[in-house]
C-alpha cells in the first residue's frame, strides 16, 4: 500500500464514518475500472466495514484490498459469479439474515451493468432485504462524459446495449437494430473481438461512432470516426486493439429539411387521436413532435 492510500483511508473514515450503514444490507460498490485512485471515500470505508465481501474473482478482490491497506481473511470474500451467481446469491442471503453487512464487487466498474450481479440483486431483493448502492467508476457513464453525443431535449437519452453475440449472424441482428434506434447507443467488447465488431458496425456508415481504449489507465486512447472507417482506424495501428474497449454510436443524424413532411400525421388524424397521431408520427418521421403538434392542431382547424 502506498502512504497516499493510507492518508485515503483516514480520510474515508473521517469522511464516511459517521454516516449509518444498517446490518443486514446488501452494498453494491463501485470499484475502479483502471486507476485505483477512483474509488470513492465512502467504499474504501465499507470495504473495511463489511462483514463479507462477496466478488466476481477472490484472487482480483484480495489484490484489490491490499492495494488499499486490508486485508481481509479467506472466510470474509465469497464467489459470486456468472456461473455460480443464483447458487451464491443463497449464501449471500443466509449471511444477511445473520445481520452480515455484505458489500458485492465485480472485477472493475459497477456490478450489475455488465458484470454480475443482477441476479443477486434480484434473489435479495425477493426476500425482503436491504440493498443499497455506492457508485462510482463505470465505463458507460465515462464515455457517455466525453463523446459529447447525448442531447438534452425532445429524443434525447441513451441505450445501452452491452456485449453484442458474437456469432456472426446474430451480431449482424444486433447491429441492425442498433442502426433502427436514432437514439446514442453505448457498447462494450473484448480485445479479441473488437475487429470483427468493427467490421460488423460498417454497416452505419457515415454515423459517427467514438471507441473508448483502456478508459482511466495509462494508454487510454478515446477517438471518434465514421462508423464505416473504425475497421481501418483499428487496423491502422496494432496498439489500438489492445485493451478494454467501450464503444459510443452516435444518434443518428436527422435529415436536412426545409420544412416539416406532414404526409404521415395527415393519414393519422382521421383515425386516431390527436396526441396518439403526434407521437407516432415523431416515431416514424423523426421530426419535432413540438412541431408536430402545433401542425396538427393547424390541419384539425382547417
Amino acid at each position: 500500500m502506498s502512504a497516499s492510500f493510507s492518508l485515503a483511508l483516514q480520510a474515508a473514515q473521517d469522511a464516511a464514518g459517521a454516516q449509518h450503514y444498517p446490518q443486514a444490507c446488501l452494498y453494491i460498490v463501485a470499484t475502479p475500472i483502471g486507476n485505483l485512485a477512483d474509488v470513492s471515500l465512502r467504499a474504501l470505508h465499507l470495504l473495511r466495514l463489511a462483514d463479507t465481501i462477496a466478488c466476481e474473482d477472490t484472487r482480483h478482490t484480495h489484490a484489490l484490498l491490499r492495494a488499499y491497506g486490508m486485508d481481509k481473511g479467506g472466510a470474509q470474500l465469497l464467489a459470486v459469479h456468472q456461473h455460480n451467481e443464483a447458487e451464491a446469491a443463497q449464501q449471500v442471503i443466509a449471511r444477511l439474515q445473520q445481520g452480515q453487512r455484505v458489500a458485492y464487487v465485480s472485477d472493475a466498474g459497477t456490478p450489475g451493468v455488465s458484470d454480475p450481479g443482477a441476479r443477486l440483486c434480484a434473489a435479495v431483493r425477493e426476500q425482503g432485504l436491504r440493498i443499497s448502492p455506492l457508485p462510482g467508476a463505470s465505463s458507460v457513464t465515462a464515455l457517455l462524459s466525453c463523446a459529447g453525443a447525448v442531447a438534452q431535449g425532445e429524443g434525447s437519452g441513451f441505450s445501452f446495449v452491452g456485449f453484442v453475440p458474437t456469432k456472426p449472424r446474430e451480431r449482424q441482428q444486433a447491429v441492425e437494430a442498433i442502426a433502427r434506434d436514432t437514439r446514442c447507443q453505448v457498447l462494450l467488447e473484448a480485445p479479441h473481438r473488437i475487429a470483427a465488431l468493427a467490421q460488423a458496425l460498417a454497416a452505419l456508415g457515415e454515423r459517427p461512432v467514438t471507441l473508448g481504449r483502456e478508459l482511466t489507465k495509462q494508454f487510454e486512447e478515446l477517438a471518434t470516426c465514421p462508423a464505416q472507417e473504425l475497421a481501418a482506424w483499428l487496423a491502422a495501428d496494432a496498439n489500438r486493439a489492445k485493451g478494454e474497449f467501450a464503444v459510443l454510436v452516435h444518434p443518428q443524424a436527422k435529415a436536412a429539411s426545409a420544412g416539416l413532411d406532414l404526409r404521415v400525421l395527415q393519414l393519422l388524424l382521421p383515425e386516431l387521436a390527436l396526441k396518439t397521431a403526434v407521437r407516432l408520427a415523431a416515431e416514424i418521421t423523426g421530426q419535432s413532435r413540438n412541431e408536430l403538434y402545433d401542425a396538427a392542431l393547424e390541419l384539425k382547424r382547417e
